[in-house]
């Protein structure tokens, strides 16, 4: 039997993360919410085969520290990180024994991007649903509606600018393009360009458990 707990619940909701990696006669897979500080030594007890990061709370309480993630993954067990804190911890700690997976992580184990800013995001603490949109998923849409041709790389970097000032628990689309100098017709495009993109941090949340799942399957 192969137990695996997956931190989620805020990228990718739970019912959402059951129908692609759920529990079954070879497997025990416990959904927790969003990692914290502490939490981890607490799952040793657990005893657990495969520990997947992928949301945590940064400011609401303490973060989950590197050290937490390194004594887990000492002990045997495998630890795989995307799409939010889990792909933050994981460009910090690749080179130590932790897997990341996905754009996210991608972003900041390149350096494109370094800031925890990046994919913090507010939420409401009982349905985690999120309440602001994460600076990393504005950066994806708005390369890709680069590469449309539906703004230039000049406006794109103009969104970009007027979307870091804003404290990230304030952060929305709706607010940026208000405060940027497009004209209506091209806010237009652009908005109608948002509602059809992919949600980037849910899409590398599904790749992790899908990779998750890869790895049962072959042992």
């Amino acid at each position: 039997m192969v137990k695996i707990i997956i931190y989620t619940g805020l990228s990718l909701p739970f019912d959402e993360a059951k129908e692609i990696l759920d529990s079954d006669e070879n497997t025990n897979v416990i959904y927790k919410r969003p990692i914290k500080r502490g939490d981890l030594n607490l799952d040793l007890k657990e005893r657990p085969d495969i520990i997947g990061i992928i949301d945590g709370v940064f400011h609401q309480n303490s973060a989950v520290g590197h050290k937490e993630i390194l004594n887990v993954i000492k002990s045997g067990v495998k630890v795989f990180g995307a799409s939010s804190m889990g792909a933050l911890r994981a460009s910090e700690l690749d080179t130590l024994g932790m897997t990341g997976i996905g754009y996210c992580y991608e972003q900041y184990a390149t350096g494109t991007i370094d800031s925890d800013d990046e994919v913090a995001v507010m939420l409401d603490s009982e349905s985690l649903e999120p309440l602001s949109t994460p600076l990393i998923s504005m950066r994806y849409v708005f390369t890709n509606a680069v590469n449309e041709n539906i703004i230039t790389a000049q406006e794109k970097e103009e969104l970009l600018s007027i979307a870091k000032k804003i404290y990230y628990p304030k952060r929305n689309y709706s607010l940026i393009l208000n405060e940027s100098n497009l004209d209506n017709a091209k806010k237009e495009d652009l908005i109608n360009f948002i509602r059809e993109s992919e949600d980037i941090k849910k899409e590398d949340a599904k790749m992790l458990l899908y990779h998750i799942k890869s790895i049962i399957k072959k042992n």
